[in-house]
């Protein structure tokens, strides 16, 4: 939602999508926000990496180690149209539904 807080020119949209992949769950959100600048792309999941003038920087960080902590992968890309897409997966365990 932070992301979004300074759009003015195009519709404010959040879109989460899942979807089954083999063995594992994808999960997708993407924002029509001002998206991720590109020097910044390598660093939005470092430990006290922040653009927000209020932000701590532990976020993503912290969400990235809890998805590997469960053998997943987070990342992030662009938006051509603007906004950034935040995707992970996750393994599903045998016998869970």
């Amino acid at each position: 939602m932070d992301a979004m807080s300074d759009v003015v020119i195009r519709p404010k949209e959040m879109t989460i999508a899942a979807t089954h992949e083999g063995s594992a769950i994808h999960v997708s959100v993407r924002d029509s926000g001002t998206g991720i600048v590109p020097e910044n792309a390598d660093k939005i999941f470092n430990p006290f990496f922040t653009t927000k003038p209020h932000g701590v920087g532990l976020g993503l960080a912290i969400s990235r180690s809890i998805i590997e902590g469960h053998e997943g992968r987070l990342w992030a890309s662009a938006c051509s149209e603007g906004g950034t897409i935040f995707e992970f997966t996750l393994p599903i365990q045998p016998g869970e539904s």
